[in-house]
């Protein structure tokens, strides 16, 4: 329950199991009396707790209809504390010693990680590259008579547009606003917008700034649509528009049905529905049509380094492990190894009675992600390039969206593990809204993994002179 925005959690009944196994012989009670302790100060409550009356129980283990009469009872009593301090007992819980040190030592654990991640990785390259520069120099030097091998080889292709060229605009311009509103999201986080239990406050804030961020998607998906000389701008607006809010939207209508099936206080009124779509036809839809002119009009060209060639060069047979899926398996493991301590937090507080207030770790913690997720797709599209694959463009996004494969995984364990859910309408609520987070985390890491091999890629082929 909530009392003037200070939570308060208890028991509604009890179960007797008597050192019994079997459930059918358990005695099950209700509590017919609730106590509530109240402290003030002057005309403001301060403290609220709450507990039951052990002698008022009613019996619930036959199963049929009951009619209770429910008492309550409030005491209240004065104290000094002021006002500003009435949150601090609920910040404390998460700052307590033991739970800082195991985020602090998640932290370190991934800093290690990142480390020697990005130690590991920026040798090889640097060394590979180095020998492959040399290697290239002096072939060029020699008798052109040897074939040439490698990544150098490819130059001609590694340029080649991506098929399906609206959809992978589409999907660059929507992780680019859901890390815009990430990276906004923590700035309100970090300077104190989000105290605990300032409810709805986060929920109106992401609602509020990805209609605001939708001029973003906008931009980005129809100048790179631009750049890779696509024609049907509008249709890649659209697309940029639905491919998030779409199954976002069919989600929440199913949930949101489900939930006033079950006359849930879960489901969300009319009224908010409507102002829900009233922000997205009059904020969101109209900033994503000006960004998408400005985009289509800023008539960049693409800089590629190196000229393709007129026809694509057949990519050698390669074994199972370098193939998309064992790809994306290896690039997701090492981002989600960084956060996974981080997410056992935030699940207890979205999903249990934790209560999640170290926003500055978590903003650390998001930094290592980034860090890790552009590392390792950068990587594996050396290693790609380098066996003569070059189909790179949506592989990188793939390899760097696939941690949000893993945190969905993440989800069936917490589910079947750590809480104590179960009915059609929780399970369908948990995954169905994890599934939209991950989707975001998809698409967002996904952006993040194609820049950086972009910028990677782009950097490799002007160093060498290519004919």
């Amino acid at each position: 329950m909530y009392y003037d925005d200070l939570p308060l959690w208890g028991f509604i009944g009890k179960v007797e199991k008597g050192g019994k196994a079997d459930p059918s012989e358990w005695k099950y009670y209700l509590y017919r009396h609730i106590i509530f302790d109240i402290l003030y100060n002057n005309d403001r409550v301060i403290e609220i707790n709450v507990h039951t009356d052990q002698s008022a129980l009613v019996d619930l283990t036959e199963d049929k209809e009951t009619n209770v009469d429910f008492l309550y009872s409030v005491k209240w009593k004065e104290t000094p504390t002021p006002f500003e301090k009435r949150m601090e007992k609920y910040s404390s819980s998460s700052n307590m010693p033991h739970h800082l040190e195991v985020h602090w030592f998640s932290i370190i654990n991934s800093c290690v990680t990142v480390l020697l991640l990005t130690g590991f990785l920026a040798t090889i390259l640097m060394r590979v590259l180095k020998n492959d520069f040399v290697k290239y120099a002096h072939d060029e030097e020699a008798a052109d008579d040897q074939e040439e091998s490698g990544w150098k080889y490819i130059h001609g292709d590694v340029f080649r547009f991506p098929k399906n060229k609206s959809l992978f605009s589409a999907a660059l311009g929507t992780g680019t606003q859901l890390f815009a509103l990430t990276t906004f999201i923590f700035l309100l986080a970090l300077v104190g917008v989000f105290y605990p239990y300032n409810r709805g406050a986060l929920f109106t804030a992401l609602v509020v700034i990805y209609a605001l961020t939708s001029g973003i998607a906008g931009y980005v998906a129809t100048s790179f649509y631009s750049q890779l000389e696509g024609t049907n701008w509008v249709r890649n607006l659209l697309l940029t528009g639905c491919l998030f809010c779409g199954p976002l939207l069919l989600t929440f209508c199913f949930l949101n049905t489900v939930a006033i099936a079950y006359s849930a206080t879960a489901a969300l009124p009319f009224g908010t529905i409507c102002v829900i779509v009233l922000i997205w036809t009059l904020v969101t839809f109209p900033l994503l049509v000006l960004g998408g002119i400005a985009g289509k009009n800023s008539k960049s060209e693409f800089q590629a380094p190196c000229r393709t060639t007129k026809y694509p060069r057949e990519i050698p047979p390669l074994p199972w492990y370098r193939r998309t899926i064992p790809q994306m398996a290896m690039a997701g493991f090492l981002p989600f190894s960084a956060i996974y301590i981080e997410l056992y937090y935030i699940f207890a507080s979205v999903w249990g009675h934790r209560i999640y207030t170290i926003y500055s770790i978590l903003f650390i913690v998001f930094i290592i992600l980034l860090i890790v997720t552009a590392f390792i797709t950068v990587a594996l599209t050396y290693f790609q390039l380098a066996a003569e694959d070059h189909e790179w463009w949506w592989r990188s996004f793939l390899c760097g969206g696939s941690t949000g494969f893993f945190v969905y995984g993440y989800c069936l364990y917490y589910y079947y593990a750590r809480s104590d859910m179960s009915g059609f309408m929780q399970t369908s609520f948990f995954f169905g809204y994890m599934a939209c987070i991950c989707y975001a985390f998809f698409l967002m890491l996904g952006m993040v993994g194609f820049r950086a091999a972009l910028f990677f890629v782009r950097h490799i082929y002007k160093s060498i002179k290519c004919e």
